[in-house]
């Protein structure tokens, strides 16, 4: 079978661009003993990938150059070696980036879709799902009547914890820039939207829209949203730190927050996580999750482009504003 992939051709400086990738065609071999053959219907694209274009110690290894690069990826058996894959499952992989592959069975996990979209579980069901799960409920221990901000609040990660807050009895304020985020914030439930391109001073909306201060502040953005949040913070509030995508393509550190020293005056909590050090919470994630899709208290949204060749302008989206929720690649017909 022939494939195509997308590899890292160079290491960016700042913003990753078109020279960064390249598309290569590949011959798929036929699964030896214990392997299984795959054919990729939807990759994910995240902003940590971003890290992993950088030679550098990490949690997760760096992308090496010439090689595809990894991700979240939904397929189907094609072949099987493996008495525990037969063709026709779905499967899960981090083998995204990638049309088709082989690789030995013990790097896939057969998908029970629980009657939700396949492509949900890259999403709202999966990563970024459980991200937001554990940093609201295991990192800020947010509580019914906290006043929540989330920043990155109509990305996958940050509209999921939105939801999340509504649905334990929280007043919810989140972040995003452009008419159309704030209108789909409002979809969500959130209470209070602020839009940072028209508001750029973030401590003062914040001010406005929560005079009496935050309890807790999910934080996707880093940077002067971070600022804003130490200044509205009340005594003892809990911050969890997930992600800083305001800063990935910096030449240079940016500096840190001017008002740091809140964190001692006001008792404040301030942790950061890493989701892949819960990956034993997520049969309880998705029994939680199940209950409120059903409730209708959860909803989620896709920003989909379609083909390999396109993942590389998809990923590019993330740090441009161009996509609502999960941004997708949906690979073949």
């Amino acid at each position: 079978m022939r494939s195509r992939e997308i590899r890292l051709k160079t290491r960016p400086d700042g913003a990753p661009g078109p020279e960064t990738f390249e598309l290569a065609e590949v011959e798929v071999p036929s699964p030896a003993p214990g392997e299984v053959l795959v054919r990729n219907r939807w990759m994910s694209v995240d902003p940590y990938m971003r890290s992993r274009m950088i030679d550098r110690p990490s949690y997760v290894p760096p992308f090496q150059i010439g090689r595809p690069l990894e991700g979240g990826a939904v397929g189907e058996v094609v072949a099987s070696a493996s008495q525990d894959f037969t063709p026709g499952d779905t499967v899960m992989s981090m083998l995204g980036w990638r049309e088709a592959f082989t690789a030995p069975a013990k790097h896939l996990t057969k998908l029970d879709t629980r009657g939700l979209p396949e492509q949900a579980f890259l999403g709202a069901a999966g990563m970024p799902g459980l991200t937001a799960w554990v940093g609201l409920l295991k990192i800020a221990e947010v509580e019914q009547g906290d006043t929540v901000f989330v920043s990155g609040a109509a990305g996958a990660v940050g509209s999921v914890a939105c939801q999340i807050a509504k649905a334990k009895g929280c007043t919810v304020i989140g972040s995003a820039g452009g008419a159309a985020k704030l209108e789909f914030l409002r979809e969500i439930g959130v209470d209070h939207g602020i839009n940072y391109r028209e508001e750029p001073d973030l401590a003062a909306a914040l001010a406005r829209v929560a005079p009496k201060g935050i309890d807790v502040y999910f934080d996707n953005v880093g940077g002067d949203h971070l600022e804003a949040a130490l200044s509205a913070a009340r005594p003892f509030a809990r911050f969890a730190l997930c992600g800083a995508i305001s800063q990935y393509n910096d030449l240079e550190a940016a500096p840190g927050p001017k008002n740091l020293f809140f964190v001692i005056g006001k008792r404040l909590k301030v942790q950061g996580f890493i989701v892949s050090d819960h990956h034993a919470e997520a049969p309880n994630f998705l029994r939680e999750l199940s209950g409120w899709v059903g409730d209708g208290k959860l909803k989620w949204r896709e920003t989909v482009d379609h083909g390999i060749e396109a993942a590389p302008g998809a990923f590019s989206k993330l740090f441009t504003g161009g996509n609502i929720g999960k941004m997708l690649v949906k690979l073949g017909d």
